[in-house]
């Protein structure tokens, strides 16, 4: 690659158009500077413009760059630019090379990654590099393409974000959408092209001006070093003015460790156990956004009212709920987002980046939150919005005080580091999570693979469960353990008490000899272990030696033990957890029963899902999904949920699809199937698209909807009818249950990567399978969904197959009587007698231990390329 200027001086007229001609000397910088430049050229692009060598190395992105590490970019490589294009914004005349409308839509400073020097790297083809910008942030790769052409005169290189903290699974080119205003100068493409509002702020250093003179001030070297002389903050400031408070700065992040940082250099606060946000308040206006740019300010009236009498600034700080005791209370938080009680919510504020126009992040950190004090001071609601104090104490003591008032731990920052955007060294948090010996009472699998330990202590003569222990097993870990256990196997729960797990399919007995150490983040309202983690076994001392420091719950009539403590039992109001999620009022039945007269309570919905949740979760996961909700069980209210709420658990994943504004719903972990539980989740309606793609089919659904006066026989050898079609197609094709009179025939999609079909496409092959089939048998199919018509029929609803079409998933529950499931089935299981009230929660969980169906679903994808070719063909010899 050359670095000289010919080629970009050569395309121009600097006579007709203002863009720099490279005469005028820049310095370098003791960084290496980025620009990027949104072009509304003959196309829409953004010019990617890293500092290499005395001039910017050029690379057209069509489409812009994308935060999704699965989106690969087209990079054009272009001319070198030289370095004053760095602050070039305006309007290329037409006719011009380039001519139209460049914006600096981000800018900042670039490092070099891996082992590769620059030079090699680009040599090789391999361009791996780290940004950090106004908008952009972490690691990116440029990976140079093969020309297909011999005699091609460009060089085409891939974008691709790589996976850190900075990543997104869903939607990575939001960001671009999210931004639509200039960094420099805060104008629209429209105000630049018309030559209106302000112009941008230099970034790059002409010859006499030092880095500190910049607005992109570093924040080490010459520019740091000449801060140093100064005194006061604001001498300190004055070097910063004038820059646009940008929409939202990626956050700084912790590292984490067993204790906080010794010296003297360091401060100590609070951890605070909310929702991470940052307030920006600019013009009057204020909006609060997430860890990761969402818009929450809707969720937050109140603070954003009381925001609304800051100054312009962008603040950084923690949303929480408070208990009675006033320390932060993170299942108090999501139960107020979720019933819109937000009036007691409290702003933690910690940092401040922007005051005005001043970019306070190279100010050391006392010096941002003497600034942030002052600024809340003037607030008239203080309670809302509350400054966070610090301690310049030891460490430990902090953590230890903070550990015995219950909170989560601290977070220690050094006092004279600058906010810097990422994971840094410079905070380090230290959690108070409690330690413990416990004995192993046996172990729970899901279809046969060990999945937690059942855990508990010895009280007197009584063995009192504790809970479970979920995680902390590798592998290897396992290879070794659960032999050992076997060892121990026995027959009978060695638990006793009323608080004891039951007998279930999935629990295996131990005899209760085995000593763990275990950690975990608390106790439950009913005495139980929280998020706990296993450490390793205890062989140096015996069961009986396993004490708690906690009250263990225990209600026995006939034990002779000293009085329970408030933890034990089953309060009123108590919270049950399964999988680490914590369930209220885990006794709320939300079925009256389950085919057997006992109702089917919320904590059970929960376990029924810790159970099948590693076979449903494959087909729901990297998929949009609805919900139905019934907090007050299926004979109360009942609504249909697709946008996140507020109070949305953490382990569920919002994800953005094109045409809509509000994120869906997505739950790609099993522990999300337990926070779909505790709000009264109980059916699961995901999308039919491929994983991760919502604009791509991913599966055909074809549901066999009855007339009341229809047999379920009838149905059934409808099924089996729609397999033999989709056979003659070269589909392959799976059935199960729907949870009520129908029956679903599905068939899995091999999506083609480079040109996957629309779902127009799946849609119309569908209708038209269907359509043949009721003019084939009119007397017994109909593909319209007028009831008045359906009289004796089945109704062959192919509307599933459409873009935002929902289907029930596999293993959901239904919310109709009898709390049935919508069960897969194998095909000789599809035959006369099938009863699909048989397959309940109480009944699932032990059926599909023992079923095949649906193991060889992956293996059955076919390209429906294919099959409409053969329809097609079909269609005409008929």
């Amino acid at each position: 690659m050359t670095n000289n200027l010919t080629s970009y001086r050569a395309k121009r007229d600097f006579k007709k158009t203002s863009e720099p001609s490279g005469e005028t000397a820049v310095n370098p910088s003791n960084r290496r500077r980025f620009v990027i430049q949104k072009h509304d050229a003959t196309r829409l692009h953004y010019d990617l413009r890293l500092e290499f060598d005395g001039v910017f190395k050029s690379w057209a992105v069509t489409k812009g760059p994308s935060l999704n590490p699965h989106d690969k970019r087209l990079a054009v490589e272009v001319e070198d630019h030289p370095l004053d294009y760095g602050d070039f914004e305006g309007t290329i005349p037409k006719g011009q090379y380039g001519g139209g409308t460049v914006m600096l839509w981000d800018r900042g400073y670039w490092e070099p990654e891996g082992q590769r020097s620059p030079e090699e790297a680009l040599k090789k083809g391999d361009f791996k590099f780290v940004l950090e910008g106004d908008r952009l942030h972490g690691s990116f790769v440029l990976v140079r393409m093969r020309n297909d052409r011999e005699r091609s005169k460009r060089t085409n290189w891939l974008l691709i974000k790589h996976h850190d903290d900075f990543s997104v699974e869903e939607h990575g080119e939001a960001i671009l959408e999210e931004n639509m205003t200039s960094v420099a100068s805060g104008r629209s493409m429209e105000q630049i092209a018309g030559g209106k509002g302000r112009k941008p702020k230099p970034f790059m250093l002409k010859a006499g001006q030092v880095e500190a003179d910049a607005v992109w001030d570093s924040k080490t070297g010459l520019a740091a070093d000449q801060r140093k002389t100064k005194s006061g903050p604001s001498a300190k400031a004055k070097k910063n003015k004038s820059v646009v408070i940008p929409e939202f700065v990626a956050p700084q992040l912790c590292q984490t460790s067993n204790r906080p940082p010794s010296g003297k250099n360091w401060l100590h606060e609070i951890k605070f156990d909310g929702y991470r946000i940052q307030i920006r308040v600019a013009d009057g206006e204020v909006t609060l956004k997430t860890r990761k740019n969402l818009d929450w300010t809707s969720r937050y009236p109140e603070i954003a009212e009381a925001a609304s009498g800051l100054p312009d600034c962008l603040i950084d700080g923690e949303i929480c709920a408070l208990d009675s005791s006033g320390a932060p209370d993170f299942a108090a938080l999501q139960a107020a987002l979720s019933e819109k009680k937000t009036n007691d919510l409290v702003f933690f504020a910690f940092d401040i980046l922007f005051d005005g126009e001043e970019d306070l992040r190279p100010l050391p950190l006392t010096d941002r939150k003497q600034r942030l004090q002052a600024i809340l001071e003037d607030v008239e609601n203080a309670t809302r919005l509350r400054f966070v104090e610090h301690f310049e104490t030891g460490g430990d003591a902090v953590l230890r005080s903070a550990c015995k008032l219950s909170l989560e731990g601290i977070v220690s920052k050094q006092a004279d580091a600058p906010y810097v955007s990422g994971r840094t060294e410079t905070w380090v948090k230290s959690k108070c999570r409690a330690g413990h010996e416990v004995v192993i009472g046996g172990y729970a699998t899901t279809n046969g693979k060990f999945r937690s330990l059942l855990v508990g202590v010895f009280r007197g003569d009584h063995f009192v469960y504790l809970g479970r222990v979920g995680t902390g097993f590798g592998a290897a870990k396992l290879k070794t353990l659960v032999p050992k256990f076997e060892a121990m196997r026995t027959t009978k729960s060695p638990f006793t008490g009323a608080g004891a797990p039951k007998k279930a399919k999935e629990i295996v007995w131990v005899k209760p000899e085995l000593v763990a150490e275990i950690e975990f983040a608390g106790w439950t309202a009913d005495g139980l272990v929280r998020q706990a983690a296993f450490k390793g076994l205890r062989e140096d001392k015996p069961a009986m030696d396993a004490k708690t420091d906690e009250p263990a719950p225990l209600e026995d009539k006939d034990a002779k033990a000293p009085k329970p403590s408030k933890r034990a039992g089953r309060l009123k109001n108590a919270k049950a957890e399964v999988m680490g999620v914590l369930i209220s009022n885990p006794d709320k039945a939300l079925w009256p029963e389950a085919g057997d007269g006992k109702p089917v309570t919320k904590e059970e919905l929960a376990q029924y899902h810790e159970v099948v949740g590693e076979w449903l979760i494959n087909h729901i996961k990297g998929r949009p999904c609805s919900i139905i909700r019934a907090p007050d069980g299926i004979g109360g209210e009942q609504f249909f949920q697709r946008h996140a709420m507020p109070g949305t658990s953490n382990l569920l994943e919002l994800v953005k699809v094109f045409g809509d504004k509000k994120p869906y719903l997505q739950v790609d972990r099993v522990e999300g199937l337990a926070a779909i539980a505790q709000i009264g989740g109980v059916e699961l309606h995901p999308w039919n698209c491929e994983p991760g793609q919502p604009e791509v089919p991913g599966r055909l659904v074809f549901d066999l909807d009855p007339a009341p006066d229809v047999a379920f026989y009838d149905v059934v050898a409808a099924a089996r009818e729609m397999r033999d079609r989709l056979d003659e197609l070269g589909l392959v094709s799976f059935c199960k249950t729907t949870g009520g009179k129908g029956l679903h025939v599905v068939t899995p999609l091999k999506v083609n990567k480079r040109k996957p079909l629309a779902w127009a496409d799946a849609k119309a092959f569908a209708h038209d399978v269907c359509q043949a089939m009721a003019q084939d048998s009119p007397d017994r199919y109909l593909i319209k969904m007028t009831k008045s018509l359906r009289n004796g029929r089945i109704f062959l609803d192919y509307l599933r197959n459409d873009r935002m079409a929902t289907a029930v998933a596999p293993l959901s529950p239904r919310a109709r009587p009898g709390a049935t499931v919508s069960m897969p089935l194998t095909w000789s299981q599809v035959k006369a007698g099938l009863d699909p009230k048989r397959f309940t929660i109480r009944t699932v969980p032990a059926l599909l231990a023992k079923t095949s169906a649906w193991q060889d679903y992956c293996d059955g994808e076919r390209p429906l390329e294919q099959a409409i070719k053969r329809l097609g063909k079909a269609s005409k010899a008929a």
